[in-house]
């Protein structure tokens, strides 16, 4: 059978021109978007707790927007004025531009690498005489703290935002042929809202090595993955996917 439905776990695109509304309209496809994650910022008063001191650091590292939203939402709350000597090192060129909204981009001293956190790290360590900031959710990848130790580059890991788990009222119209995951804590609310979930012919894509790795840690099968060297996007993967499997279907 061909596939007809698709759930995405963002929350759906303001652009009328996303790239996912020409992919239905390409494969006759229904596709949903729902977060199975929502994102909550912590409180000055949780922050404070914590015992950084922003201003101590001369280097910020960031792994999403998310942290830049929260990074600059924390600063402006305690009241913190960022210096211009602040470095950014990020993790993507797309998470560097983002920071145009906060910052003045050519007058800022802005590094990026291409999508992995190793990618980063030749850079960081140029630099290792800085004293990096990363902001990150409660629950984060391991491997960002392995890899600086290892490297000895002096940093603190600060707790900006949580994830917390969207719920599904409807379990019983959960009737996907695709799901796409952005991130491994979506992996994480499908268990908690699935906790039977049997994937059968359901399949599953995944953005970015740490979802992948995740898909894989609670035993599901991968797909779709992207990027990949054919499709640096996910919408370019699902086409590649859905021309293939449609092909092999007639």
């Amino acid at each position: 059978m061909k596939i007809k439905k698709i759930l995405v776990s963002q929350p759906e695109p303001n652009n009328p021109k996303s790239p996912y509304y020409d992919l239905a309209k390409k494969y006759n496809l229904k596709v949903d978007f729902k977060p199975f994650i929502q994102i909550e910022g912590v409180s000055a008063k949780d922050f404070r707790q914590q015992k950084i001191n922003i201003l101590d650091h001369t280097a910020v590292i960031f792994t999403s927007k998310t942290g830049i939203d929260n990074f600059f939402r924390i600063c402006g709350e305690l009241r913190i004025c960022v210096p211009d000597s602040m470095k950014y090192f990020c993790i993507t060129e797309n998470i560097a531009y983002y920071l145009q909204k906060y910052i003045v981009y050519r007058k800022r001293k802005i590094f990026y690498g291409k999508s992995k956190f190793q990618d980063l790290i030749d850079l960081i360590v140029k630099h290792r005489e800085d004293n990096f900031l990363i902001p990150l959710p409660k629950a984060h990848n391991a491997e960002i703290p392995d890899i600086l130790d290892k490297n000895k580059i002096k940093y603190t890991i600060g707790t900006f935002y949580r994830t917390i788990s969207n719920q599904f009222d409807d379990a019983k119209d959960f009737d996907y042929d695709i799901l796409v995951f952005y991130s491994p804590s979506g992996i994480k609310s499908l268990k908690e809202n699935f906790p039977d979930f049997v994937q059968g012919d359901i399949k599953i894509a995944a953005f970015g090595p740490t979802t992948a790795s995740a898909v894989k840690k609670e035993g599901l099968r991968l797909d779709i993955k992207a990027p990949n060297p054919k499709a640096p996007s996910m919408t370019m993967a699902l086409d590649e996917y859905l021309k293939e499997f449609n092909k092999n279907c007639k």
